[in-house]
């Protein structure tokens, strides 16, 4: 029984489909490729597939119907190709379902680094007995004069006022003051925040730390604190003290 990760890649350029799926296999992925949507759907009759590589500009039913159809009904990831350059465009494909996207054209590693990512966040986890499940330590984190209590949830700014977080925002703060003063890529931000059971996707960490910075700084167009390193990901450049809660 083969046991590697299947990969349906869903491309009406050959001269794309073929090299890529020459290329995916390398990694050890069991690979096939259909041109169109009409073919895909006839081959998630016969099995399913770990993920599912789907370019959004297809003759006939478009990429879009395609991954809103598959996470409404068959529950396979997806990644998009897409050629678009608008936010919007691609935002739309992530709330229609799609776990992650790759503009075209794309350097081949970087969807193969996707591909893995992806796999990674929808493996179910092993089961524990209950004595096993490590119970994490809280503290009370001090920084810049905000104070961070991950027993209560609560942030508090210099003028001790108290500002909410969603859970999301929670999460990812808490990754950010363990590791204040190094550099996190999305994927280490995923791994660190996402919780049993859900699913999201590289990119939804930007805007997670964008709405994380319209709290924490006074200009967040300029950041003092939660910085961008362009190509690499996050750093709370900061000091922070730590006091058991």
């Amino acid at each position: 029984m083969d046991t590697r990760p299947s990969i349906l890649i869903v491309d009406d350029h050959k001269d794309i489909r073929d090299p890529l799926s020459t290329y995916i296999r390398r990694f050890d992925f069991d690979v096939e490729a259909v041109a169109d949507g009409k073919a895909m759907r006839q081959r998630l009759e016969e099995r399913r597939y770990s993920l599912i590589i789907l370019d959004i500009m297809l003759p006939g039913e478009d990429g879009l119907s395609l991954c809103r159809y598959v996470s409404e009904h068959v529950g396979t990831p997806v990644i998009l190709l897409t050629a678009m350059t608008e936010q919007a465009d691609r935002i739309a494909g992530l709330e229609i379902g799609a776990a992650d996207y790759v503009v075209k054209p794309f350097d081949p590693r970087e969807l193969v680094a996707r591909i893995r990512s992806v796999l990674r966040r929808n493996r179910v986890p092993e089961a524990r007995e209950p004595s096993e499940v490590p119970v994490p330590r809280e503290y009370r984190f001090t920084f810049c004069g905000w104070t961070f209590d991950t027993r209560t949830r609560a942030l508090r700014n210099p003028r001790d006022e108290e500002v909410p977080l969603s859970t999301a925002e929670f999460h990812l703060l808490r990754a950010l003051v363990e590791n204040a003063n190094r550099v996190l890529s999305r994927s280490q931000l995923l791994d660190m925040t996402q919780r049993s059971g859900t699913m999201t996707f590289d990119r939804s960490i930007d805007s997670q730390v964008s709405r994380l910075r319209k709290k924490l700084e006074p200009d967040p167009r300029h950041p003092g604190m939660l910085k961008t390193v362009r190509g690499d990901g996050y750093l709370l450049a900061t000091k922070v003290s730590v006091l058991p809660s």
